[in-house]
């Protein structure tokens, strides 16, 4: 990957009151002193959205409250109805060309539209492997398609722009991503040197709650969470239960998924950011 170098002191930065994002959200706040603008989608078909917003709600609190230098940097979190967004051809054949060669979730599909819309090109996009796939080489493709930049003594990834023609350059280009080399588990090692395990204990993940607002450990995320090394984010009792459903239901899962993908019926509209 090839180097640039350009300095910025404000950050826009897609946040869902999640690990990944709030961990960047730190990052930007804590380490790098950036002012930061969040965004959040509000999905009207997604069950965890009133936990999510009030999870940022108490993050934010919380991080005010303990660092308090914050609050000039922290501005205030803009909310938008993905239902709202503005259609653009171009975007969406890009992400219907890709998803036939392997899962993508569909949110990155209408971010893109949405920075599309709102003329953002450095929108902080905290996703490490965006293709989930082992049948191609679509995350070694992107891969070799990113170049380094470094914004207030950041590392961060973007696309090349020598490779806008590809569909994968129309889907990713308005974003940097700031963890892409991060594993969660390396995360939570430098969360627990900077003394920010409390604001991460606030994080939220799972898509389907249970009744008492707690992680249901079957949802990809809670999936997602358990092969990561964080399972200890999931109840006892739900981690079992995952144990189960994955032995049992997981494979077949998957194989059903890949068919409808390829007949053009799948949905992936609850896919996490």
């Amino acid at each position: 990957m090839s180097e640039i170098s350009i300095q910025k002191d404000h950050a826009n930065l897609l946040w869902t009151g999640g690990w990944d994002s709030t961990f960047q959200l730190l990052q930007l706040l804590l380490i790098y002193k950036c002012s930061v603008s969040p965004f959040y989608l509000i999905h009207e078909d997604r069950p965890s959205t009133g936990i999510e917003i009030k999870t940022m709600k108490d993050i934010k609190n919380y991080i005010i409250k303990n660092y308090p230098h914050t609050k000039e940097l922290f501005f205030p979190t803009q909310f938008h109805g993905v239902g709202d967004i503005l259609p653009n051809n171009d975007i969406t054949s890009a992400y219907h060309l890709i998803l036939k060669k392997c899962h993508i979730g569909s949110q990155y599909e209408w971010l893109s539209r949405f920075c599309k819309e709102r003329r953002i090109k450095d929108m902080h996009l905290s996703v490490r492997n965006p293709f989930k796939s082992k049948e191609n080489n679509l995350d070694e493709i992107f891969n070799n398609m990113l170049i380094r930049d470094v914004v207030n003594s950041q590392s961060i990834y973007k696309l090349d722009p020598d490779n806008k023609n590809s569909n994968i350059f129309i889907l990713f280009k308005y974003f940097v991503l700031p963890i892409r080399m991060f594993t969660k588990v390396q995360m939570n090692e430098i969360a627990l040197s900077k003394g920010w395990k409390n604001i991460m204990d606030l994080t939220w993940f799972c898509q389907n709650p249970t009744y008492n607002e707690k992680p249901c450990g079957i949802c990809t995320p809670c999936q997602q969470k358990i092969n990561s090394g964080l399972e200890w984010r999931i109840p006892p009792a739900r981690r079992a239960l995952s144990l189960y459903y994955r032995r049992l239901f997981w494979p077949s899962k998957a194989v059903i998924r890949s068919t409808l993908i390829k007949l053009g019926l799948y949905s992936n509209k609850n896919d996490a950011l």
